[in-house]
């Protein structure tokens, strides 16, 4: 067993099986009672007894800081940040000033983000290989053992082997979860997110979660990777068809999300990370009632 194995399974093992992925833990992008609200939020989590908590979004170095010091023991992942919107060196000395204990709780999960979101993007492979190459560079290197890439096709996914602990897909399907696997091999990490909209209500559910994807569906990675999953042009419309949501979200009560959390396990995952969709609030709050919901229902696989 290589270092970097080593190093990758001791990455599996602070992650847990079942993680939390939030947009809104950005202290930075918030006044005093926000960042409180969060710092409660987490803390909670914490609590829970989920593994790792994923700041979604393009979270800042500062903003992860700021759930690592609210929190004692849960990992922090950052899911994803921006290589365009960060540089290496910036991220690196933020790591760097962590104290060891800290530094042990942080998953650095990197993203080359979309040609619409980031002006600079370009040849977004290269630029990926480039900003890890100013990583491992550094002084201190941040290390291959504690970040994960946001790898959709097979070029980012071969990388993600060799460069990174593993694979945090965003917006994916079992079938992809498979796929993503054999690119990876059994030894490397992939942890997918999985959006869940706790309504028992299909229609209503459906409705919340076209709320959500309607935005990503003007995303070209995104398309893309579903299209090479068989799905067309078709699927994409009036905010996704029926066959689309059913492939990518958890809809129904706790019982259902274990359901579909078991189905991407079965296909290949070591983690996943739960993202909680609301009808008021899009995805976009602190939605407590429903992450306590699911820690009694995922109870005992924490």
């Amino acid at each position: 067993m290589t270092s970097e194995t080593r190093q990758t399974h001791q990455t599996l093992g602070t992650l847990g099986r079942i993680g939390i992925w939030s947009g809104a833990l950005h202290g930075s992008r918030t006044d005093d009672a926000g960042r409180k609200a969060i710092a409660e939020a987490v803390a909670e989590l914490e609590e829970l007894g989920y593994g790792t908590l994923w700041m979604g979004g393009n979270p800042s170095p500062d903003d992860a800081v700021a759930v690592i010091a609210a929190t004692r023991t849960v990992t922090v992942a950052t899911g994803i940040l921006s290589i365009w919107e960060h540089t290496a060196e910036e991220v690196t000395a933020r790591i760097a000033a962590l104290d060891e204990s800290a530094r042990e709780r942080f998953v650095l999960g990197l993203g080359v983000s979309h040609s619409v979101l980031a002006p600079q993007y370009a040849k977004p492979y290269s630029a990926m290989v480039a900003y890890l190459d100013a990583l491992d560079a550094a002084a201190p290197p941040s290390g291959a053992g504690r970040r994960v890439l946001a790898a959709l096709g097979p070029k980012m996914l071969e990388l993600a082997t060799g460069r990174a602990s593993g694979a945090h897909p965003y917006l994916v399907t079992t079938e992809h979860t498979a796929e993503a696997r054999e690119a990876l091999g059994p030894d490397a990490l992939l942890a997918p997110e999985l959006s869940v909209v706790l309504d028992t209500d299909p229609d209503r559910a459906r409705t919340t979660a076209r709320n959500m994807l309607d935005m990503y569906l003007k995303l070209p990675n995104y398309t893309n990777n579903l299209l090479r999953l068989g799905f067309t042009e078709t699927d994409f419309e009036g905010g996704g068809s029926t066959r689309l949501l059913d492939s990518l979200f958890a809809l129904g009560d706790a019982e259902r999300v274990r359901a579909r959390a078991r189905e991407y396990f079965d296909a290949g995952a070591d983690h996943i990370a739960l993202q909680v969709l609301t009808a008021d609030e899009g995805g976009a709050g602190l939605p407590r009632p429903e992450w306590r919901e699911l820690a009694a229902a995922f109870a005992g696989e924490l």
